[in-house]
């Protein structure tokens, strides 16, 4: 299944990101290839969480979503993940939008808090994919 490429992916950016948190504030913000290794982390963990998502709402034949943020709602209703889990991971998506779109306009230190504090969101989703996954079997 193709989900499994894309969980392969997501473990491995996310093992990048975890290890990027010890990299100090003024190093993600003031050097431009830190900044951008961390970024491109922060990207493909944001974008596999999104084709997870889409790979099992096409598996299940489940409603389509008019957006990232609804895939993850889609989910939610599934019982899939957590309400909790819907709104922190759209807030990602939000911010996966503006990595890709409007670069210029993000805030270095935007970037920092999200490095150090959504890890545990992206963490927690891969637990409720596993989980699924295993009752699926």
């Amino acid at each position: 299944m193709r989900i499994y490429h894309h969980i392969d992916e997501f473990q491995n950016a996310l093992a990048d990101w975890k290890r990027y948190r010890s990299i100090s504030e003024d190093m993600v913000v003031s050097d431009r290839d830190t900044r951008n290794m961390v970024l491109h982390a922060m990207m493909i963990s944001i974008q596999s969480s999104i084709d997870i998502a889409a790979d099992i709402i096409a598996d299940g034949k489940l409603e389509k979503p008019g957006s990232y943020r609804e895939a993850f709602e889609i989910l939610g209703r599934y019982a899939i993940i957590s309400e909790r889990s819907v709104q922190d991971l759209s807030d990602l998506a939000g911010f996966r939008n503006i990595l890709v779109h409007r670069y210029g306009d993000l805030d270095r230190g935007q970037v920092y808090a999200v490095l150090q504090q959504d890890y545990v969101v992206l963490e927690a989703y891969l637990s409720s994919i596993q989980q699924y996954l295993r009752k699926k079997e």
